[in-house]
């Protein structure tokens, strides 16, 4: 920008050199603000996963999947105000619905023993809930379930944190409501 406003510079008028050493020193100093926003991104982003390593061995609670290895799992439900009743929608980790059984319309936890649709357990993998709310038979819509995941890692990428669970799940740390030691 500099070298354009000398190139284009009415050279009966030039400009003051103290002008010109004004627009330098502004200019630098822009490149300094700039410069030192980039460290302090860094700098917070490092300050938040090692504050964050405390959290690795304890349990999250999210909307997140779970890793399913034979033991139940507790469910937390978030039906739709207007429900009456409602289902849990238990899907695999490509999306298929493995089972659908009946939860009332309430935020109490409910347990999953792992039997899939046909009264047998299903495989150890990767499982996540949705709560379908109800209204006169009515489907209201659906609401993810939260779950607790014992963190095994903290990561950070592009700017994201998130905790590692069992299974290789990605929880971002936004989405995380509750925090407890494993029990």
């Amino acid at each position: 920008m500099l070298t354009a406003q000398m190139k284009n510079q009415d050279p009966l008028n030039p400009v003051e050199s103290a002008d010109f050493a004004t627009q330098l020193a502004t200019f630098s100093g822009v490149e300094q603000a700039v410069l030192t926003n980039d460290l302090l991104r860094g700098l917070s982003l490092q300050i938040g996963v090692s504050g964050l390593a405390s959290w690795v061995g304890k349990e999250v609670r999210a909307p997140a999947p779970v890793y399913f290895d034979g033991a139940p799992v507790t469910l937390h439900p978030n039906p739709m105000a207007a429900a009456t009743a409602g289902e849990i929608v238990v899907r695999d980790a490509s999306g298929a619905v493995v089972h659908r059984f009946a939860s009332p319309a309430t935020t109490d936890p409910v347990q999953w023993d792992g039997v899939g649709r046909n009264g047998v357990v299903v495989p150890d993998g990767v499982y996540s809930f949705a709560f379908a709310s109800l209204s006169d038979g009515e489907v209201l819509g659906e609401n993810p379930v939260e779950t607790y995941n014992t963190v095994t890692e903290v990561q950070s990428f592009a700017g994201q944190t998130s905790l590692v669970a069992h299974g290789g799940i990605m929880i971002r740390v936004g989405d995380v409501t509750a925090l407890r030691s494993p029990s």
